[in-house]
């Protein structure tokens, strides 16, 4: 990478002043003793002051720049006397073409790539001298310039990509909702013909149908709101954690018949959060325990329990599934990712939004091996007051 290519990303010539640059530059005078520090980024035709105490910043050349020839040589550069010096005297920051610079300390500012693209310098129009604790100040404060501008540009990438996120969020609950729309149409329709009127379990199958239609519709909403609030703001309500669960089976009725998979709960729990993060947290929990459990070759059994401890509801989801090895626990968390061991198709988003929509609420989420011989995930949440 060229030093104008390690420059642009920080994307700082030309911005307005950054009052945590200031603030470091003053900083590296106070504590020097002299009345002026700058922040140089040098390409390969200009420095750019883009923080500097003692005068207002500005641009000169490269064949201009003391720093860019201090960068020549690696580390700390110290010059008690420039016109002294063969590599400044005849320097017009030095001559008094452009100032009178006597003393000049610069220490350069080095990216994590290892590529230098500047300097703190300090300056006075007097000869002095640093000691080896107030050199070694500078070169803290040169680190500090470089962990600030790292933050700034970490923070721009982290904006742009959210607003990716929520551009694609967006486009997917469009995507979502156009199709469920549809479907819920035409339930409407069938409901409504006299066959059905007397079909009393057709009836009743379709008014399921479009309470799943609703509920859908209402989670995709809601999950999208979550992904726009960065998983910040949960709602707050007191929920029963046993019609929840039940909701969730509701939904989930088909793949739990197709599998022939037998799910118990003893969820007799109150908590408060969430009612459409919590449910998507536990069908997605529910589900996978089902799908890998039926791609391992077993009939899948699913239990969902809920066990007071002290100020925490310890919600338990076993399976008797293929498990997760005890070292790929904490890596299945992370987008994208999935166990390794297992064939089943499918991205592994949902443990990673499970774990967000847990942080969100306070609690914890792991997993740990079941009594089943599969795997247990279990959430800690706050109890009820």
């Amino acid at each position: 990478m060229t030093r104008r290519d390690a420059i642009a990303q920080y994307d700082i010539v030309g911005a307005s002043p950054q009052t945590d640059l200031q603030g470091l530059a003053e900083l590296a005078a106070t504590l020097c003793g002299v009345p002026t520090a700058v922040i140089n980024l040098i390409d390969d035709a200009n420095q750019y002051q883009v923080a500097a105490t003692g005068f207002e910043p500005s641009v000169c050349t490269i064949e201009e720049s003391m720093c860019a020839v201090a960068l020549r040589t690696p580390g700390l550069t110290v010059v008690p006397d420039a016109t002294l010096d063969v590599r400044f005297a005849s320097n017009p920051f030095v001559t008094g073409d452009l100032a009178n610079v006597r003393f000049y300390a610069s220490s350069p500012l080095i990216t994590p790539a290892g590529v230098p693209i500047g300097t703190i310098c300090i300056f006075d129009d007097i000869t002095r001298d640093l000691t080896d604790e107030i050199a070694h100040s500078l070169d803290l404060i040169a680190h500090q310039i470089v962990d600030v501008l790292e933050l700034r540009r970490i923070t721009r990438d982290l904006e742009s990509s959210n607003e990716q996120l929520e551009r694609f969020a967006g486009q997917v609950s469009h995507d979502l909702r156009n199709p469920l729309t549809a479907v819920a149409g035409f339930i409407e329709l069938a409901a409504d013909s006299p066959a059905v009127v007397a079909a009393p379990e057709v009836a009743a199958a379709l008014f399921r149908a479009d309470a799943a239609a609703t509920r859908m519709d209402s989670m995709i909403a809601d999950l999208l709101d979550f992904a726009r609030l960065g998983g910040a703001r949960p709602r707050r309500q007191q929920l029963e954690l046993s019609a929840l669960i039940g909701a969730v089976l509701d939904d989930l009725d088909q793949a739990i018949r197709i599998t022939e998979s037998v799910v118990s709960v003893d969820a007799d729990a109150q908590i408060s959060g969430d009612p459409t993060l919590l449910g998507a947290l536990f069908q997605n929990l529910v589900a996978n325990a089902v799908k890998f459990s039926h791609a391992a070759g077993v009939d899948p059994r699913v239990e969902v329990r809920a066990h007071a401890l002290d100020g925490t509801w310890r919600i338990t989801v076993d399976d008797n599934g293929p498990g997760v090895p005890e070292d790929q626990r904490e890596r299945v968390f992370g987008l994208m990712e999935r166990n390794t061991s297992s064939d089943t198709p499918g991205l592994g988003i949902g443990l990673s939004t499970c774990r967000r929509i847990v942080d969100a609420h306070g609690g914890t989420i792991g997993i740990d091996r079941s009594p089943l011989g599969g795997a247990t995930v279990w959430v800690l949440l706050p109890r009820s007051a």
